[in-house]
């Protein structure tokens, strides 16, 4: 074993909660260095971006398949339109004198340690040279880091169909261990994985796709972002590129060639970050998995990404708008411990869950599928309250029986489509269950159900190497971010767990080792709105917040 490799496992163990001991974390919020959600460039030009008042679009469900989806042309409004559909602000929150932003993109703790730049060649009536931007959500708008030359745009996406952006998204890791200590570094990189998919979603409502740069090494990533100085506790660090770009057929996106990224690199570079504390508490632990995480150039050796095919049922509702949900997304607080779903909403969500290369927002990672759902039942309709199964990957269903110690039914639910392989483990009220194992939150067992994300874990890692740790939480944030949509469109809500204890959960399933491990939770149900808050708009010019006018 690598010594990065036992470094990851250290961290993984280090960082578990246990029933009598939680994750080493701050004792107590320091509000005095409390982190500045909102990172911003000094002495950048600002380019504004367009808002628009109005979530309008394509249907849900037909925007979730490539090709349904008239591809829009790159231009100024649908550069806009695909950061206000992604990484924007979805509106404000307000209790007394306090007021807090919301993103369309979720984060633990409403934290946000998740930055994005674009990098874009020309673009009418917004940008006339090829540029670096780092993206301000606070105000919508691009904060110009570099401008280089077109030759060098031209040799930067000469494996890139046309009409490429690319964006890239890094983590500022003090935001999160700021609160959480030293499990921050999962968190963020469960939102790396929401960010990817709502890149995606928003992608998709243009007719475009947006697909992960997977064989470029960390090095070449920071480069490009203008990160490689980065340095201290409110540093970004870089995670990962995605290539933006109409979906065409026969279109893949492949690579950057090193040498034009230098040249970028080499450019003139402006702005300095604003300050995000005015003081900080260090986590060692936090930068060793970070640089034990690191992944060099070379291309991925993955397989083929797993593809479950099926086929869209045709009672999907084409009134249910795809923008309309992802600016309507929010996370429950809490959920009412009564209403339940119906067995069709409950199969087709899951069905949603399966990967498939030609849906959203599975098509943006190239590697196969690692991650299936432990399913804790509680209310729904003409389905026996249980635990459940639902293998992503068909053919692991033998492995993962041999891995499961304990007894289980391992039966198919009746009259369930034959494309959807979920499985009975065991019946029963398993709402104590739910609660218990997610860190004792009512919320896991007050919705319809609850989803506990089940990584294979060892054997990945051994096969591709320790920098495939963070790609598990992605692909886990990623899921996440689908059943938040999910659950929107089926008049429900949808809430993300961080909080839970990790080895309990083995222990329900009888796992002994490290074959499989759970990485993120999941609660859907009707949420219980807070009448003690207000909700404000976004953006000024669209009827919202004037709190701030940077």
């Amino acid at each position: 074993m690598s010594a990065s490799l036992e470094k990851v496992f250290a961290y993984h163990d280090a960082t578990k909660h246990h029933f009598n001991a939680y994750a080493p974390g701050p004792g107590f919020l320091d509000w005095a260095t409390q982190p500045d959600p909102f990172r911003r460039y000094a002495g950048c030009e600002v380019v504004p971006l367009d808002k628009f008042p109005r979530a309008d679009g394509p249907a849900y469900a037909r925007a979730l398949i490539e090709d349904r989806v008239e591809p829009a042309t790159l231009t100024r409004e649908t550069v806009s339109r695909l950061l206000f559909d992604s990484l924007a602000l979805s509106a404000w929150k307000q209790a007394d004198q306090s007021r807090w932003a919301l993103r369309v993109n979720p984060s633990s703790g409403n934290l946000h340690p998740t930055e994005a730049c674009l990098i874009s060649g020309p673009v009418s009536g917004l940008l006339d040279t090829p540029v670096v931007c780092h993206y301000a959500p606070r105000i919508h708008a691009l904060e110009v880091r570099t401008r280089f030359a077109l030759d060098i745009w031209r040799d930067l996406v000469t494996d890139l169909p046309p009409q490429s952006l690319i964006v890239g998204l890094s983590s500022i890791y003090w935001r999160e261990a700021w609160k959480y200590g030293s499990r921050a570094f999962r968190y963020c990189q469960h939102d790396t994985g929401h960010a990817i998919a709502a890149l995606g979603f928003a992608a998709a409502a243009l007719g475009w796709k947006a697909t992960l740069l997977d064989d470029l090494g960390d090095e070449a990533i920071a480069a490009l972002l203008g990160l490689s100085r980065e340095h201290g506790p409110e540093a970004e660090r870089p995670e990962c590129l995605l290539a933006v770009y109409p979906q065409t057929p026969a279109c893949l996106a492949r690579t950057l060639p090193r040498a034009a990224i230098q040249a970028v690199e080499q450019g003139e570079w402006s702005g300095s970050p604003n300050i995000l504390s005015p003081d900080h508490r260090s986590w060692p632990i936090i930068d060793e998995v970070d640089a034990a995480t690191r992944k060099a150039g070379g291309v991925a050796p993955y397989h083929a990404a797993t593809s479950v095919q099926w086929i869209e049922p045709d009672s999907a509702d084409a009134s249910v708008l795809l923008r309309h949900l992802v600016h309507r997304r929010r996370s429950a607080v809490a959920m009412d411990g009564k209403t339940d779903v119906s067995r069709a909403a409950f199969l087709s969500m899951l069905q949603r869950c399966l990967p498939d290369t030609r849906r959203f927002p599975f098509n943006a990672l190239p590697w196969p599928s690692t991650v299936h759902l432990l399913l804790f039942v509680h209310r729904v309709q003409n389905v026996p309250p249980g635990l459940y199964l639902l293998i992503r990957d068909p053919a692991k269903k033998k492995e993962m029986q041999e891995a499961f110690a304990r007894e289980f039914d391992w039966t198919g639910l009746e009259g369930c489509p034959e494309t959807l392989p979920i499985y009975a483990l065991t019946a029963g009220d398993c709402r104590k269950l739910a609660e218990c194992v997610s860190c004792h939150q009512e919320i896991a067992a007050d919705g319809a159900f609850a989803v506990a994300m089940l990584a294979e874990f060892e054997q990945p890692l051994r096969a591709h190497g320790p920098w495939f740790y963070r790609r598990l939480y992605w692909e886990c944030g990623v899921i996440g971010q689908l059943l938040y949509l999910e659950a929107e469109a089926h008049g429900i809500q949808a809430t993300g767990i961080g909080c839970y204890f990790d080895d309990p959960v083995h222990e329900v399933l009888g796992l002994r080792d490290r074959r499989y491990q759970s990485l993120y939770h999941f609660t859907l149900g009707a949420g219980v709105p807070d009448t003690r808050l207000t909700t404000l708009p976004a953006y000024v010019e669209t009827g919202q917040s004037p709190s701030e006018h940077t």
